[in-house]
């Protein structure tokens, strides 16, 4: 027999939880999610776990269960919303911050998030920027990275900056996995199994088992690594234990 008062708990309960964790990752700030720190972590879990215990102290029974469902369905409720509504999204997600703008710092937008100068930098060495004059403009996202663009002068060159042409360059398509032909990716392709074989005879293949992957380019190379190809020697990337 359904017991609606743990019915009606379980639901109120889980849904101050989350209305609770979304003010409090709000209060926090973006920060948080660019630059977890060892106590930020530790942080986080804390809180998770409480929310999670406040829950199943409070519920009895197999009740606590739907729990989880609850909490899902408010996510893909509020996915919706923000979707949809241009509002919800600013409240809940968070809008981007100018930091730099024309080269120069917005210090009060750095004050509204608690992000100091080390942060700033740090971000900017993560995106290949050691010095300052170099940038042109700088937003911190909703998800707490930080997107940088150079003055037109610190920007690499581009073909298209030389005028040179340039052709088409895609996904390749994986025409053999594992000794299989991908039959999909073969018509997709408007190519046949003759032209295939014919590739593989150009190779000196003879057994299409013997491939371990076979991709096309969008220029129509035929790439092929074989089972059989390992090199003698691979390079150790670890470092040495011996090393003191």
């Amino acid at each position: 027999m359904v017991d609606y008062s743990e019915l009606g708990q379980v639901i109120s309960h889980s849904l101050i939880v989350f209305v609770l964790l979304i003010i409090l990752t709000r209060l926090i700030g973006k920060k948080f999610l660019a630059q977890m720190t060892f106590f930020d972590f530790v942080t986080g879990i804390i809180i998770g776990t409480i929310g999670g215990a406040y829950v199943t102290t409070e519920t009895k029974g197999y009740y606590v269960l739907l729990s989880p469902i609850i909490l899902t369905l408010l996510v893909v409720l509020t996915g919706y919303l923000t979707l949809k509504s241009t509002p919800a999204r600013k409240l809940i997600e968070g809008e981007p911050l100018v930091m730099i703008q024309n080269g120069n710092i917005f210090e009060e937008n750095m004050r509204k998030i608690r992000y100091n100068m080390d942060d700033l930098m740090m971000q900017l060495r993560e995106k290949g920027v050691f010095d300052l004059t170099e940038v042109e403009s700088a937003i911190l996202e909703p998800h707490g990275k930080l997107s940088v663009l150079k003055k037109s002068q610190h920007l690499p060159l581009t073909p298209k900056d030389l005028n040179i042409a340039t052709n088409y360059k895609g996904v390749s398509s994986e025409i053999i996995i594992d000794g299989n032909i991908v039959e999909q990716n073969l018509k997709q392709n408007n190519l046949s199994h003759e032209w295939l074989y014919n590739e593989l005879s150009a190779k000196n293949i003879k057994n299409i088992r013997e491939i371990f992957l076979a991709t096309l380019s969008t220029g129509g190379n035929l790439y092929v690594d074989l089972r059989s190809d390992n090199p003698k020697y691979i390079q150790e990337v670890e470092d040495d234990d011996s090393v003191i």
